[in-house]
């Protein structure tokens, strides 16, 4: 959970839970959502708002005092563990955040503009340079393709980086599964975009598709190390070297 909230954490269940039946009820009415979910899902809530189930419980209750939580990993540290690494082989590191957040395909766009901006002044990181984003991203579906959160960030940086040198985008899932698929996350060259039109593929029709998967199935490009048991949100990188 980006910010470490521990109600939110795998739902929190040792922790006091802030959110109401009132909220959610709240949520499925602002996504037009309550002629969607199972019958179950909106009879329980209603019994819930009528009184006749209690809330959750909340912060103050006794049973909490004798109870400690304690985050042993996070997105944070997965990212320093990382620019550790870099910098035992010699690259240049820089941490941007551990907190990033919104449309997916607009992070892969503004991570590619700090690309850019690396090969032509060398700013904010000289070469040999790797720059870190962590956090997770939303996709809005709009098409019928397949894909993740990391693959569509990944093609939304496809035309920002067309024709740099020696610069990799890298965007992938720290459980080694991104969305419902068999790929971690992407990566993303300079030479993307090229080999893309070559292979007949169109980036932006992909995007339109939320079709992620199959662009960079096609071009041999999804990462796939396989599960790794450990989930502390996505990290994205940039190399530049």
């Amino acid at each position: 959970m980006v910010g470490d909230e521990l109600d939110v954490i795998a739902s929190g269940p040792t922790v006091p839970d802030r959110s109401t039946f009132a909220q959610a009820w709240q949520v499925l009415e602002l996504h037009a959502l309550l002629k969607q979910v199972p019958s179950a899902v909106t009879e329980h809530l209603q019994r819930g708002l009528r009184g006749e189930l209690p809330e959750t419980l909340k912060p103050g209750e006794p049973v909490f005092s004798s109870v400690q939580n304690v985050i042993i990993g996070n997105n944070l540290q997965a990212a320093q563990a990382a620019l550790a690494q870099a910098r035992q082989a010699g690259i240049n590191t820089l941490l941007l955040t551990s907190s990033m957040q919104g449309e997916a395909r607009q992070a892969g766009q503004f991570l590619a503009a700090i690309a850019r901006q690396v090969a032509a002044s060398g700013e904010p990181v000289a070469r040999p340079a790797c720059i870190i984003a962590g956090g997770e991203t939303t996709v809005t579906l709009r098409g019928a393709g397949k894909g993740g959160r990391n693959q569509e960030l990944a093609l939304g940086a496809v035309k920002g980086l067309a024709g740099l040198q020696n610069v990799v985008l890298v965007s992938l899932a720290t459980d080694g599964g991104d969305g419902p698929t068999d790929a971690a996350g992407a990566v993303v060259t300079g030479q993307t975009l090229e080999r893309a039109r070559q292979a007949g593929l169109d980036p932006e029709a992909s995007l339109a598709n939320n079709d992620s998967y199959r662009f960079f199935d096609t071009l041999g490009d999804l990462l796939r190390p396989g599960p790794t048991q450990t989930n502390v949100n996505d990290l994205a990188f940039i190399f530049a070297f």
